[in-house]
């Protein structure tokens, strides 16, 4: 038990793997604000297909 304890103890102790940590967390923060901002983009796209298809079909009648 207490080589468990003292293994735990220099885990908390190693900071090598906080720069892979901080690194994660900034791809996390970007994929969402990515994925956030998609849906306003899809439909600004989505619209402007709507107004070619509109436009292209009073050419084709």
């Amino acid at each position: 038990m207490k080589s468990l304890l003292k293994s735990l103890a220099g885990l908390h102790r190693d900071e090598s793997g906080q720069g892979l940590v901080e690194y994660v967390l900034i791809v996390a923060v970007v994929a969402l604000a990515a994925t956030a901002g998609m849906s306003t983009l899809a439909s600004d796209i989505n619209s402007a297909f709507s107004v070619v298809g509109s436009i292209l079909n009073s050419y084709a009648t």
